[in-house]
């Protein structure tokens, strides 16, 4: 058995459903979309076309922004009077966006600008005093615009106010309780404001503040917001689904040189971009610059008109981002192992000196998935002695709750429901954790609940096909909000199974039902390949999609999580014990002979099975999981033992001293030969001459021990210390007819079913077993 790692919500079948059916028959598109869109809450006929055919006629007025006009029409002036207008944005993929679009449009209107990303380790995130005196002073801003930043930058606003210099910001993060003094502030959820939606990002509130400045939709910067949109995770819904869905169109027109050379030294197809490669492949390259170093090659690479300039800079960003991905991977694998050893911890508090500040979040998110436990990384600062990091949460531990406990012992802090930012003193890091893990207590949080994933409905293999996933996939762009949607499907069979990816660390099968197959990718999921390939009747959600390559098109599910219901054994032997790991603490290794304890001397509940007892067995059946460490000799016991046994997985391992099957018993003629030897010579001491009588009859020496042990036990010789002699007319027996003899046998019978039966082969004896109850 195999729990899921997520809590399956299946979603229940809607009823009322007419009038989006006869929309969407109107606009000649499936009606088998209709439950989809329900779920997602497009519930009314109105809402229907403008979801599958969104316009920019659609876009919301820039104008129902608050303070728009103001900000209009200050910037008007600037670009009248040939002020110095400084675009000041983040660091992230929406910041350079954000920067972008704001620079195209105000030059576009004849505006003397320049822009300043601020460094994330050296400036930090947001307005900074000391660069806004510096930009002024010896730059000569005269106007300064925010983009992606800005609601929380008081001291630096207040210090340019002060100077005779106007601050606009342009901003989407959460609103402080005051506001800064600036001259104005755009952003979609102003108190004193009425924007129809609230949900736009940085890029997409530059690009509203473009739209209003030109007079006209700035289409051309379309593709910028996509990018910015997607990669800020924001929810892809309302306005910001149209500016997605109508970007991705723009982009796949291939005329911005920047994105021409990124996507040559990304290997992607423009033409055939998606929110996918936005996600996975754009975005990700953009945000590895402002984490390694300054991410103003960013801008400069989607605004230049230069090839040559454009590839250069495409290469540099390749380059960072493959040093991001080196970087990620070696701290993740040091943060991993930190993190066995606070099991008995509630939130992971990780640290070192050598970590590199930019990837800490990612790789806080990466143990969270690994670990299903907060985790919060932390870079040590030996030069201030302070910790400065990024935690990740999980659905059940409000992450900016949890540590505004310590809010108090903290330099800087900022955070959501799943993420924070911190900084802090060395020397408060053992009481901060104590103040944590005891909120955590007195809470009553249980770290142990799984998150829920919604799962659209159970789909059937057969129903999977390319032209259903082509339907589905009008649903898309996919995101926050609009994920693709989670089908359960159950296969009764995993086949084709192998670890792909450079490190093997992927997973790629094929669920099969019958005559129907459904190939199958889990990232990050190398390591369960031994999961599937011992399992029956296994039960996966994921989400669907269409795998192109050399001209063919087949369906194919990404594996998002997966369950086996019935109990499960794995093949531990030899190899394949380096492998396969028990999944939990609770484990029951079982020897069959006391001097096969030394297999397991650094376990503990290890069980010596002689006999089976009830005693015995309810102790073993308290455990998870259990490792049969080896060979089982008594078929008798064997039997009882699987017949009772009633744990959910089980190990074999079956290590054994000496190798009865292999070896093999000695054949007739060899016995003969023994026998002629004893028969030529009154007595032989065995105790000297073993070696001799070994090498002369040309008979191992293990084989040879054996078959004087046989014949002792029949009557045909005696040993007395070490002096084998020959008894004189001994009575006629049979070689089975020697309890030793008959022993031998079965530990070869034994150890062919255990040891070099196939795994399958096992189980199905191990069934038969149980049917004998």
């Amino acid at each position: 058995m195999k729990e899921s790692q997520y809590n399956w919500k299946i979603n229940k079948a809607p009823t009322e459903l007419e009038q989006i059916t006869s929309e969407l028959e109107t606009l000649s598109i499936n009606s088998e979309l209709a439950p989809l869109l329900w779920r997602r809450g497009i519930r009314e006929s109105n809402q229907v076309k403008p979801f599958f055919q969104p316009s920019v006629e659609s876009f919301h007025d820039p104008f129902l922004l608050y303070d728009m006009e103001k900000v209009i029409v200050r910037i008007q002036e600037a670009v009248e009077k040939g002020e110095k207008i400084l675009i000041y944005g983040d660091y992230d993929a929406d910041g350079i966006t954000s920067t972008t679009v704001m620079k195209e449009a105000i030059e576009l209107i004849g505006g003397h600008v320049f822009y300043y990303l601020p460094n994330r380790f050296t400036d930090g995130y947001g307005p900074n005093k000391d660069v806004y005196k510096r930009l002024i002073e010896d730059e000569g801003a005269q106007l300064i615009v925010t983009v992606d930043n800005g609601v929380s930058g008081h001291e630096a606003i207040e210090y340019a106010m002060s100077q005779q210099v106007d601050v606009i910001v342009t901003d989407h993060h959460e609103l402080p309780e005051e506001l800064p003094n600036a001259f104005g502030i755009i952003h979609p959820r102003h108190p004193k404001g009425s924007y129809p939606f609230r949900d736009l990002a940085g890029v997409g509130v530059a690009f509203k503040v473009a739209t209003a400045l030109l007079g006209e939709v700035p289409v051309e910067s379309l593709d910028l917001v996509a990018i910015g949109t997607i990669a800020d995770l924001v929810s892809l819904t309302d306005e910001n689904r149209a500016l997605v869905k109508i970007g991705l169109e723009i982009m796949k027109q291939n005329e911005r040189m920047g994105l021409q050379a990124l996507a040559e030294v990304a290997k992607i197809d423009l033409t055939a971009v998606s929110e996918e490669t936005i996600g996975f492949t754009v975005g990700p390259r953009l945000n590895a610059i402002g984490r390694l170093a300054d991410a103003s090659p960013g801008v400069e690479l989607l605004s230049t008109f230069d090839d040559i300039e454009a590839g250069n800079i495409a290469t540099y960003i390749e380059q960072k981002n493959t040093e991001r991905q080196t970087i990620v991977k070696e701290i993740t694998t040091e943060a991993l192992e930190m993190a066995k050893e606070m099991e008995e911890e509630p939130v992971l508090f990780l640290m070192s000196e050598k970590w590199h500040q930019g990837v800490l979040g990612i790789v806080a998110s990466r143990v969270v998935q690994e670990t299903n436990k907060p985790t919060i990384v932390l870079y040590f600062d030996k030069e201030t002695g302070q910790l400065k990091g990024s935690g990740r949460s999980i659905q059940g531990v409000d992450l900016f709750q949890t540590l505004s406990v310590v809010k108090d012992e903290l330099i800087s802090f900022g955070g959501h429901h799943m993420a924070a930012g911190l900084t802090f003193e060395v020397d408060k890091l053992d009481m901060i954790k104590t103040r944590v893990a005891t909120f955590i207590q007195e809470a009553d949080i249980d770290l142990t609940a799984k998150e829920e994933l919604m799962v659209d409905e159970e789909l059937p293999l057969e129903a999977i096909n390319v032209s259903f996933i082509e339907t589905l996939q009008q649903l898309g762009p996919f995101g926050t909000d609009n994920p693709s949607p989670y089908f359960l499907i159950k296969s009764d069979k995993v086949k084709e199974l192998k670890q792909i990816g450079a490190d093997k660390s992927h997973l790629k099968c094929q669920m099969t039902t019958h005559d129907n197959t459904l190939d199958c990718i889990a990232f990050n999921r190398g390591n369960d390949m031994f999961e599937f390939e011992y399992a029956d009747q296994v039960e996966v959600v994921g989400q669907l999609s269409i795998n192109e390559w050399n001209g063919f098109r087949k369906p194919q599910l990404m594996l998002k999580d997966y369950r086996i219901s019935d109990w499960q054994i794995f093949d531990a032997r030899g190899k394949k014990g380096q492998e396969v790991k028990p999944l939990t603490q609770s484990v029951a290794y079982l020897v069959f002979d006391e001097q096969h304890v030394s297999f397991v001397n650094d376990k503990e509940r290890v069980y010596v099975i002689e006999a089976v007892n009830l005693d015995q067995m309810n102790q073993i059946n308290q455990h998870e999981e259990v490792v049969i460490v080896d060979c089982p000799y008594d078929l008798e016991v064997a039997r009882e033992l699987f017949k009772q046994l009633k744990v959910a997985r089980v190990y074999f391992e079956v290590k054994v001293s000496q190798e009865h099957y292999l070896t093999g018993l000695p054949t007739r003629e060899q016995f003969g030969r023994l026998f002629k030897l004893i028969a030529s010579q009154d007595s032989f001491d065995i105790r000297y001459k073993l070696m001799d009588i070994s090498n002369y009859l040309k008979i191992e020496k293990k084989l040879l021990i054996f078959m004087i042990r046989v014949f002792f036990d029949l009557g045909f010789v005696t040993i007395d210390d070490g002096l084998m002699t020959k008894v004189q007319n001994p009575t006629n027996k049979a070689l089975q007819e020697s309890q030793i003899y008959q022993s031998y046998q079965r530990k070869i019978e034994m150890e062919k079913l255990f040891l070099y039966s196939d795994i399958k082969e096992i189980k199905h004896w191990i069934l038969q077993q149980e049917e004998t109850k």
